[in-house]
């Protein structure tokens, strides 16, 4: 086999590191919360590090679009399966937003490679604005994302307590309102919050656009296999 070893592209190397961490992360979920937010956050800020990785050094690979989407998508359902266990009351609603992510996004990437797209993110010809918006804009992108994955991270640590309050200068002031807490997990899991229902709403946008965009193409083969 000539030419580059696409799996030793520094992109790639970085997305096995990833999936390394959120695997010792889920190990340690149910008795180490700590270590396993640290893990779980360490391999969500790499997958800022591995786009920009790959723009820098010119290593762009089908293979590390499909990697990144398939870490991304099955770091969220494992978080969220986990979640459903912690928060049983909750399942059905954590289920579904898992089912939501991981169709979505597989379906817009399968559209997208049908149109010869080289990634996901990369959009075709049709597409919301709000969609469009998002995915073109790097740090939209990276806000929504890390709002999304700290809302789940914070409602696991809420699990097993408030975390810290009081003790730092800046939740002085809320600390006041609400003697004893709120702590940093549910500050978080608040400050989450608008931004986790942002991106479950994209998702549907995404979900229904790509579903239009296959319906179009099986469309479009029809009418020449009959002309």
């Amino acid at each position: 086999m000539g030419g580059e070893n696409v799996f030793l592209f520094v992109p790639n190397l970085i997305g096995y590191a990833r999936i390394l961490l959120a695997a010792v992360a889920f190990w340690l979920m149910p008795t180490r919360p700590g270590p396993a937010a640290a893990c779980y956050g360490l391999a969500g800020l790499l997958d800022a590090v591995d786009g920009h990785m790959a723009r820098l050094l010119g290593q762009g690979s089908r293979l590390g679009a499909m990697l990144d989407m398939l870490t991304d998508r099955l770091s969220s359902l494992c978080l969220l399966l986990n979640l459903a266990l912690l928060y049983p009351r909750w399942a059905p609603l954590l289920q579904l937003g898992v089912a939501l992510d991981v169709a979505s996004h597989w379906l817009h990437m399968h559209w997208s490679t049908l149109q010869g797209l080289t990634s996901h993110k990369a959009l075709g010809g049709e597409g919301h604005p709000l969609l469009r918006r998002y995915y073109e804009s790097r740090p939209l992108l990276f806000l929504l994302c890390a709002g999304n994955e700290s809302f789940y991270c914070c409602l696991y640590l809420l699990h097993w307590g408030e975390g810290p309050a009081g003790e730092l200068n800046w939740f002085a002031l809320v600390c006041t309102v609400f003697p004893g807490g709120p702590g940093l997990a549910r500050l978080g899991l608040w400050l989450g919050a608008p931004l986790a229902a942002l991106k479950t709403f994209l998702n549907l946008l995404q979900l229904g656009g790509a579903l239009r965009g296959v319906a179009a193409l099986d469309a479009a083969e029809r009418s020449r296999k009959c002309s």
